[in-house]
């Protein structure tokens, strides 16, 4: 069912983030380097707000996106608004991250859920607690910005405790404890429904109304309209999504499941007059550049 969310709604101005990073790190072949520049490069014409392009983690835990630095110096920054993100999860991948000039953001993936977080980052929630702020005071100190991904923020097949007040009390302490202003709620296992993404956003954003709050929502080929349509209707205004749906998380039940693909997103978008500010013609030169990436 298509939302009419009425001339005031249909102004709103969403950002939406780019995330090769999510779809190239679980390729088992290694993506030539130069090969992730020229896609990358592609993709900063299209005006994406941020793209979420490499990680500063261990190699034996990521080795695809070992080559994140060499792919940084081959970027072409001159003409785009584009800002990056890289992911880290120590304080020794964000000293690594915060020498280049280039980055923007620096990702850490946090979980709600204390078994999730410890075979995603092999830590503890109070450990990463302590792993977070040493990152956000590098960010701080290096004129960097921190976005927080809350992973498991719909619900997690492990049994450990969920529900949107507890997502809300964690994001208190980041929050108050940390000081982050980003945080983008990540449906880590496709697990969300419309009701559980209205029910979580409304609770953080309520809440915390000076907190910018994204989505990171993972989805199936046939839910993928109805979780934009509750997320958007519950006061989302920031998306990470990536083409054709790649990537996504390999703990997911259902082998469908993937990231949310760029061009669904731009399709809701457009066809309900949300302003997103893409080159579309460009975007469809990514479309199909995409393909030497993922599909050779």
């Amino acid at each position: 069912m298509e939302v009419n969310y009425g001339d005031k709604m249909s102004k709103a101005k969403v950002q939406i983030t780019e995330c090769p990073r999510d779809a190239m790190q679980g390729i088992h072949e290694f993506i030539p380097t130069q090969i992730k520049a020229d896609y990358i490069n592609d993709l900063l014409k299209v005006g994406f707000d941020t793209l979420d392009m490499g990680s500063f983690v261990s190699p034996r835990a990521i080795p695809q996106l070992r080559d994140t630095g060499a792919v940084l110096e081959k970027l072409d920054l001159r003409d785009t608004k584009s800002k990056l993100l890289v992911i880290t999860a120590n304080k020794r991948g964000a000293q690594e991250a915060v020498k280049y000039d280039e980055i923007t953001y620096l990702g850490f993936p946090f979980s709600v859920s204390a078994t999730f977080q410890q075979r995603n980052i092999n830590s503890s929630i109070e450990d990463s607690m302590k792993r977070l702020k040493e990152v956000q005071e590098l960010c701080l100190q290096h004129n960097k910005k921190m976005v927080t991904y809350f992973s498991m923020a719909f619900g997690n097949p492990y049994n450990d405790p969920w529900s949107a007040e507890i997502v809300a009390e964690w994001a208190e302490r980041l929050v108050t404890e940390v000081g982050i202003e980003i945080l983008s709620l990540s449906d880590t296992i496709g697990s969300s429904t419309p009701d559980t993404i209205k029910w979580i956003f409304n609770q953080v954003i309520s809440d915390f109304p000076e907190l910018k709050v994204g989505a990171h929502l993972h989805t199936t080929p046939d839910t993928w309209k109805e979780k934009i349509a509750a997320a958007f209707d519950s006061g989302c205004t920031r998306y990470d999504s990536a083409i054709k749906g790649y990537g996504g998380c390999p703990m997911a039940k259902d082998d469908l499941t993937g990231n949310m693909p760029t061009e669904k997103l731009l399709s809701y978008f457009n066809t309900n007059n949300i302003n997103h500010g893409l080159d579309e013609n460009a975007f469809m030169q990514c479309m199909e550049s995409s393909n030497k990436v993922f599909l050779s």
